[in-house]
């Protein structure tokens, strides 16, 4: 695939000609993003090999690649023979980081995740801001993304770029179209934002991405869930029900980026009224309030993971109103997602955010709703799990958007390093 990514940059300006330094741009994404997706560290005859650049080329960029702190060399292999033996090349953990942020109905949180993928600092700080100005919470996420700046620096990381996670429908400017649950309407995240610095500016990686809390999700799943998960479907519980939808590895993000509202289909035309103005969204029937209520936990005020622990608590002990609960949820959510199935032909259903510790009541409902409701789920079953990263899945999926960002422009991390 590489070697087709240079054949076509090649081919594609109208001169015929390429300039040297949009073919270097060219040549660090190549090698970079072969020594990101290997199994095990490729020496830089073996990525030579691989992406048709000569060794002289190869040898020149990972050199530049490790002077600007995006790759190491890994332990040389115990010699076997006659000669030196390779050395191999992985990610750098000590250079450039990405900084992912939520804002939630009742939390902020603030992540920090390195070029290798490794999570370097997470923190969540409870807190309802349903009665909260935007300005007002997201001056309180600023002050969270300081103390998460501060951490990266005592690591030796330096913030590339920053992805906030919001619970609402954005647009591609980052203006918060409608974040029903927050009670935002049009709000203009990066302009409140301006005054606070998330991170340092890097060429061409946007300081501050504004992004669907679900999407996000979706994306964290990718980045940390098992092995050959391409194509999936991540709903994510909270007191909203957001999904993200993942095919053959890419987000699917909809015309306008705002696909995924799944909890606001309709699982009953003519029933409870949502927030959203219409009635019988599955919202009202699945989210984290609903389910508390129907478990005689009306009013209990918890946050999200302490709702979840306490549910699953009483779940596991019996309770006859938790087990209804979580069944009736369970029945109300298989009812939404086996549409969703239907139409994209998903194989997978990641349960994430709140649902994620309560998956193991959750899923039987789900999964009868989806082999009764599913055309095809008589010879392809489709499978319910939980997500690998629970309610961190969004501040994760942000950070690691923002490593995704630098494998794939290196360019301008090095000319910001050099």
């Amino acid at each position: 695939m590489a070697a087709v990514w240079q054949c076509q940059a090649v081919t594609s300006t109208s001169t015929g000609a390429v300039r040297q330094g949009s073919l270097r741009q060219l040549n660090l994404a190549v090698v970079l993003r072969r020594i990101a997706t290997a199994d095990r560290p490729p020496s830089r005859a073996e990525i030579a090999a691989d992406t048709g650049l000569t060794r002289a080329t190869v040898s020149a960029v990972v050199d530049d690649l490790i002077a600007g702190r995006l790759v190491a060399e890994a332990e040389p292999a115990p010699r076997t023979g006659a000669g030196r033996p390779a050395r191999g090349l992985l990610l750098a953990g000590d250079g450039p980081a990405g900084l992912g942020l939520e804002v939630n109905v009742d939390y902020l949180a603030a992540c920090v995740v390195d070029l290798t993928g490794a999570v370097r600092h997470h923190v969540v700080r409870r807190a309802d801001l349903r009665p909260v100005s935007p300005a007002d919470a997201l001056d309180r996420l600023a002050r969270l993304a300081a103390e998460a700046r501060a951490a990266a620096v005592r690591e030796g990381l330096t913030l590339a770029g920053a992805t906030l996670a919001v619970p609402g429908l954005v647009g591609a400017d980052g203006l918060v179209r409608l974040a029903p649950n927050l009670g935002w309407r049009d709000v203009a995240v990066p302009a409140l934002l301006a005054g606070h610095p998330l991170v340092e500016p890097v060429d061409g990686i946007p300081p501050l991405v504004v992004e669907n809390e679900a999407n996000l999700a979706a994306l964290g799943e990718l980045h940390a869930g098992p092995p050959g998960s391409a194509s999936f479907l991540h709903v994510s519980g909270e007191i909203g029900i957001g999904a993200g939808i993942v095919l053959d590895g890419v987000l699917y993000r909809g015309v306008r980026g705002w696909s995924g509202e799944i909890g606001h289909i309709p699982v009953h035309p003519t029933g409870r009224p949502c927030r959203c103005g219409g009635q019988g969204c599955l919202e009202r029937y699945a989210g984290q309030e609903a389910i508390l209520t129907a478990a005689g936990l009306a009013g209990a005020d918890l946050p999200a993971d302490t709702a979840a622990a306490r549910l699953a608590d009483l779940a596991a002990a019996g309770d006859p109103a938790t087990l209804t609960a979580l069944a009736d949820a369970g029945t109300a959510l298989g009812v939404a997602v086996a549409g969703v199935v239907n139409l994209l032909d998903l194989d997978t259903v990641v349960l994430g955010g709140g649902y994620a510790p309560l998956a193991r009541w959750l899923r039987p409902p789900v999964d009868a709703e989806l082999s009764r409701r599913v055309l095809t789920a008589a010879w392809s079953p489709v499978t319910v799990r939980p997500a690998a990263l629970g309610a961190r899945s969004a501040a994760v999926g942000g950070a690691a958007s923002v490593v995704r960002r630098i494998v794939d422009r290196p360019a301008g991390w090095l000319a910001r390093s050099g």
